[in-house]
């Protein structure tokens, strides 16, 4: 590391406040000659966690920070475009960390090429995602900036090892050794991992205090439902209970509706990009509530050939988001194409929130492709049931020849 010592004078640091990068501060100092160290946070929605950032900045030996309002591009460019194509990986996480560091990752490398920076340097582990999606979206933007990552190359082997170091050096945290889930939070999600959780054998301690924060256990949910009705233009939510909205507030409203109520939490193990298992626990209310809409106005809104080829890209387009491949040719040819099929998927959808379930109760569009004289088990004067006996001879005409020449060549079932 000696080359980099005398070659890097300053760098931009992706900064939380967390455990990694409220350390990593006074790292770079000491093992990069004293160099400067510029904060970035990129404000998705954090809340609470940006309080005091600045001064904990300024003190562990940043010479400023940067606290960048992102808030509406993320919903807007990131979050909507992933709800509109109905990207789940595997088939219960909804990206909610994975879709927040492409956009902090763009602004951060644009302010490391407009102060002049000679490194960008992230808290990222060696075993996770999120290297990957930093280093992916810096290199879409900054691809001949350095990328220092200190979970590849320092000493320290784990997190009560940050939490020794932290103490030697006088670095104020929020955690202690007990408390010391791994966690990210933005507007969308809350995540949860280690400790206890590193046991997939052990139930979350959903009703203990505390350790959820943007809702309650379905136990502890009121006896009393619920009803939302949101309301969907091309796809994107733009009302909630027939008040018109931006993005950022629909998402908190539904995030205290959703929490209240027990909605959005999921325990998994997931595949990560780097090959290991990892399990997790989400809370996603307001997204949860807002992906379950979503797909019950697709229901009558999109025609059966393009609802089932969209599911397809549904699952390709979860992949790329997870694995930080958002600033690509594909993931912008996939987006184009989802476009395509929102046209006309415009309409309101009721809900019914009960105890951590969303039960369907209505949906409306003007652009329907239901027809209740054509569905109608009652008397109808549009539809000929005599046309499907020929509908089911030419749809069976292969498996009728197949059987009559088996049973020529004497070959039975």
């Amino acid at each position: 590391m000696k080359n980099d010592q005398t070659q890097i004078k300053k760098v931009v640091l992706a900064y939380s406040g967390g455990l990694d990068t409220s350390i990593i501060i006074p790292w770079l100092k000491e093992n990069y000659n004293n160099c400067e160290v510029i904060a970035v946070s990129g404000d998705v929605g954090q809340d609470s966690e940006l309080e005091g950032l600045e001064e904990k900045a300024l003190k562990t030996g940043a010479s400023k920070l940067y606290i960048e309002d992102l808030k509406d591009e993320f919903v807007n460019d990131y979050v909507f475009p992933t709800l509109k194509a109905g990207a789940v990986y595997e088939e219960d996480y909804l990206l909610g960390t994975s879709f927040a560091r492409p956009v902090i990752a763009k602004r951060i490398a644009e302010i490391a090429i407009k102060e002049g920076a000679d490194a960008i340097c992230h808290g990222c582990t060696g075993k996770g995602n999120d290297q990957v999606r930093f280093e992916l979206a810096i290199k879409a933007f900054a691809p001949n900036m350095k990328i220092i990552a200190p979970w590849r190359i320092w000493d320290l082997k784990s997190r009560d090892e940050e939490i020794d170091y932290a103490e030697a050096h006088n670095i104020p945290l929020k955690i202690s050794r007990e408390t010391n889930y791994s966690k990210d939070k933005n507007l969308w999600h809350l995540s949860h991992e280690g400790l206890d959780l590193e046991d997939p054998a052990n139930e979350p301690q959903y009703n203990k205090p505390g350790f959820l924060e943007m809702g309650v256990s379905p136990e502890m949910a009121p006896d009393k439902p619920t009803y939302v009705t949101i309301h969907f233009e091309k796809g994107i939510p733009t009302a909630l209970d027939g008040k018109e909205m931006g993005g950022v507030e629909l998402i908190q409203k539904l995030n205290e509706l959703g929490g209240q109520n027990g909605i959005g939490l999921a325990d998994l193990v997931e595949n990560r990009l780097v090959g290991m298992k990892s399990r997790g626990v989400y809370e996603t209310p307001g997204g949860t509530i807002l992906y379950h809409a979503h797909k019950v106005l697709e229901t009558i809104c999109l025609d059966k050939e393009t609802q089932h080829y969209k599911q397809q890209i549904a699952l390709k387009f979860a992949d790329i988001v997870y694995n930080g491949q958002w600033y690509t040719p594909l993931r912008e040819a996939l987006s184009a194409f989802v476009d395509s099929t929102q046209q006309t998927v415009t309409g309101d959808v009721k809900l019914k929130l009960y105890k951590g379930n969303m039960i369907n109760a209505g949906v409306t569009s003007p652009y329907t492709l239901y027809d209740e004289e054509v569905a109608t088990f009652g008397e109808d004067e549009v539809y000929d049931q005599m046309d499907s006996q020929g509908f089911i001879n030419l749809f069976g005409l292969p498996i009728k020849v197949k059987a009559l020449l088996d049973e020529k060549r004497g070959q039975q079932k």
